[in-house]
This record gives structure tokens, C-alpha cells and sequence, in this order.
């Protein structure tokens, strides 16, 4: 695998800048994951593609393409995780930055293979012409064609789906390496294959255990699991912006609102040094009036702990905001004022800790179309364009806490959002 990626990498570097203008130069064969290039994604476009330069005789240089900017792996701290425990190193990646689609497009020296979706978001519509095949395990939202092969089966992972394609097609070139990346992308997104969480699939357990018996070396179900949902939610590395940005909607009105949830207890949080300098520049960069954050920790004994905070410069739509969500009733969030060692900033301690922010977010709509006055029901969206959209089977979206386990572990929590998370199309 290092081999083939080094190779990809110098494949573009030898033909830069030709590769990002409309001259003549090689056609390359891309895989393209989703958007969130969650880990799912990510090793699913390495994988196929690695199949690809190993089993089909063409001039087209095949080679994966991660779907965010570089910059931004950093937010996929699970990704990073499996590569390091997989012997790859990042530097080896090519991202959405680092090549210019529509000029291949333009010069008809590009091919797309889709995986883990099935069709382009509105702002890549325009390079629908180039896509020839599909592997996904989402909803089938495309059209037929007979011009682009669909493979669409409703499987945990995307990575069961590639799995299965590579031991029937090219089995040969399945080394440990490439196993590792597969097993754990099918045991993450399979929720340790465990049937409670309605995640796995025949399929997804069929070749989960091909894997295992063909490498009797890879790591064990179970620890592999905990290892990457820790690596998942650690933000240990991150600088405020990437922690905000790491798990984050935002909505817009009136006002533009984000909404970031954060895995450390806002009083760590408080205590980062010039904390309001960076809250003011994030806003300030990608124009957000106010921002609410977010937090959810554990006790020792695995009881969550949610808390809360309101940052804007704007004292009236600091106060409206948190008094709106002091007087919420669908859900009643319970908030407590706690101290705040900053002028901008109102913090509370969240009594119900059942509210996620998928409870939050309609507040936080209602609160905007109130402000609104008029503006119609539809006018109230929310807006991701503007930053990597959040991985589908995150923490928060579904959180496991709406069910009210009286007593609950970071794994139970995990497998009840996953199975939750389904009605979000992962």
C-alpha cells in the first residue's frame, strides 16, 4: 500500500502543474469518498482504488482521493489513529485540494468511482459526467444508468462492500496491512459487530470473519474497537478552532448560529489561554453571530456530564439566547448558571442530560424564526457548506441519552447513537 500511494502522489507531482490545467497529460481514475471522510471512507477509497492499479489493464493512473482539504484530517482524529496503527503515513494522501477535478473534467481526463455515497453533492453536480461506477451501503438515491454500474446494498460498512469485492475478484492482494484497514473500518461503522446496536448485517459478520481467519494477527475485535472510539473524541491535539470545528452544525436566520459540541468539561475548556480572542476570530472567520457550545464528559463511574455555553460579543443576543434556552420546554434542558472567567461568555451546568444537540438544534430554530418575525417557516436552514461536514455516525446527532439508561458506558452509548444514527442515512 505504500508503494501504491507513493506512487499516486508522484503520479501528480510529475505531471504538476498539468494535472490542475486543461493540457494534455495522463487520465486518472479517481475514487472519491463522501464528504465527511470518515474512517469508512477514507479506507474504502484506498482500498478500491489499491484494487483497481491491481486488477484492471488501463493507461488511467487509479489513486484514492480524500474528500476534504489536508488541513483538515486533522479533525478525523480515528483516521490518523488507523494509520499510524497501519504503518501509513498521512504525507502519503491526496486531498480535494490538491487536484483540480473540473480541469480534468474539462480536458476529458477524468473517471469518478463513488464510494460510501451514491451520488455528488449540488456543488459537485457538474462532474456528474465523469462518474462510472458506484460501491455504497447508503440509501440509493441515483439514477440508473447503464453507463455507471451501481453497487447499493444496505450494509453497515462500505468497507464490507469493497471487502467483499477484493476476496472475490483479486483476493491475492490482500496483505495484513490492507486487512487491518478493512477489518477496523467494518468494526467501527458495525459498532463491534454487535447486533444490539441494528448496525451489522450478515454480510458486514461474512467477511469480518474472512478477515479474521485469513489473519489470525489482526487485533482483537473488541480492543480495536474501544482504541478507535478513543481516538475518535480525543482532542488532546487540537487547537480551539479544529475542537469547534470537529463536531459542529450551524444554523442561520436572522442571525448565523453554530452549534459545536465538545468531549472535555467546559471548565477545562474556560481555562485555555486567550479563549475569547479565539472564539472571536473563529466567529470572525466564518461569520457566525454566536456560537453555542457544547460539552459532554463522563464521572468516573461512566455518568455523562453535560454542560453549556453561550459566546457572542453582542450582550443582547448573548442574554436573548440564553434566556430562550432557560425557559425551553420541549425539552426542558434544566440549566444551571455557573461562573464564567469571561465577560462574553454564559455558562451553565445542563440538568437534563438527555437533551444532545439534536434536542438543541430545534430550539435554536425556533428561537430565530421568533426572531424573524415573518420570514417563513423554510427560511431557517441549516448550513454546512462552509466547513467539513460532521462524520454520520457522530456521538451527538442521535445521542443515546433520549432513551434516559439510568446508568450508561461510553460503548452503550455508542451503540445506541449508531443505531439511531441510521434514520441520518449512515
Amino acid at each position: 500500500m505504500e508503494e501504491f500511494l507513493s506512487s499516486c502522489r508522484r503520479a501528480t507531482q510529475v505531471f504538476f502543474p498539468q494535472a490542475n490545467t486543461d493540457q494534455p497529460g495522463p487520465r486518472f481514475h479517481i475514487v472519491l469518498g463522501n464528504e465527511a471522510c470518515d474512517l469508512d471512507s477514507m479506507v474504502s477509497a484506498l482500498a478500491y482504488a489499491y484494487f483497481l492499479s491491481k486488477t484492471v489493464q488501463s493507461e488511467m493512473l487509479a489513486l484514492p482521493l480524500l474528500n476534504i482539504r489536508q488541513s483538515d484530517l486533522v479533525l478525523r482524529s480515528d483516521n490518523i489513529f488507523l494509520l499510524q496503527q497501519t504503518g501509513l503515513s498521512p504525507d502519503l494522501l491526496l486531498f480535494r485540494d490538491q487536484l483540480d477535478l473540473r480541469a480534468l473534467q474539462r480536458a476529458g481526463r477524468l473517471q469518478l468511482t463513488l464510494v460510501d455515497h451514491n451520488v455528488l453533492p449540488s456543488s459537485d453536480s457538474d462532474l456528474e459526467g465523469a462518474v462510472v461506477e458506484v460501491i455504497d451501503h447508503h440509501l440509493l438515491e441515483r439514477e440508473p444508468s447503464p453507463s455507471c454500474p451501481v453497487t447499493v446494498e444496505t450494509v453497515g460498512s462500505c468497507a464490507t462492500l469493497v471487502t467483499e469485492r477484493i476476496v472475490q475478484k483479486a483476493p491475492h492482494i490482500l496483505d495484513q496491512q490492507l486487512a487491518q484497514l478493512l477489518y477496523a473500518a467494518v468494526v467501527l461503522d458495525c459498532v463491534n459487530m454487535a447486533p444490539t446496536a441494528g448496525k451489522v448485517t450478515p454480510k458486514d459478520s461474512q467477511y469480518a470473519a474472512v478477515l479474521e481467519t485469513r489473519f489470525p494477527a489482526l487485533p482483537q475485535r473488541g480492543a480495536l474497537f474501544q482504541a478507535l472510539q478513543n481516538a475518535k473524541f480525543d482532542v488532546s491535539g487540537l487547537n480551539v478552532e479544529q475542537m469547534l470545528l470537529k463536531d459542529m452544525k450551524a444554523v442561520s436566520g436572522c442571525l448565523n448560529l453554530a452549534v459545536s459540541v465538545l468531549y472535555i468539561t467546559l471548565e477545562e475548556f474556560l481555562q485555555r489561554g486567550e479563549l475569547e480572542a479565539e472564539l472571536s476570530g473563529f466567529c470572525q472567520k466564518f461569520g457566525f453571530d454566536l456560537l453555542l457550545l457544547m460539552t459532554i464528559s463522563f464521572t468516573e463511574s461512566k455518568e455523562p456530564i453535560r454542560e453549556l455555553a453561550v459566546f457572542s460579543h453582542s450582550t443582547t443576543c448573548r442574554e436573548q439566547v440564553g434566556q430562550y434556552l432557560e425557559q425551553a420546554r420541549n425539552p426542558a434542558l434544566n440549566l444551571c448558571p455557573v461562573s464564567s472567567p469571561h465577560s462574553h461568555i454564559t455558562a451553565y451546568q445542563q440538568g437534563n442530560t438527555l437533551a444532545s444537540r439534536k434536542k438543541v438544534l430545534p430550539i435554536m430554530k425556533d428561537f430565530l424564526k421568533e426572531q424573524d418575525g415573518d420570514r417563513r417557516l423554510g427560511d431557517i436552514e441549516e448550513e454546512e457548506s462552509r466547513v467539513p461536514p460532521t462524520p454520520m455516525n457522530s456521538l451527538v446527532e442521535g445521542c443515546p441519552l433520549d432513551d434516559g439508561l439510568p446508568h450508561i458506558s461510553p460503548q452503550d452509548l455508542v451503540e445506541k447513537v449508531s443505531k439511531m444514527a441510521d434514520r441520518g442515512g449512515n
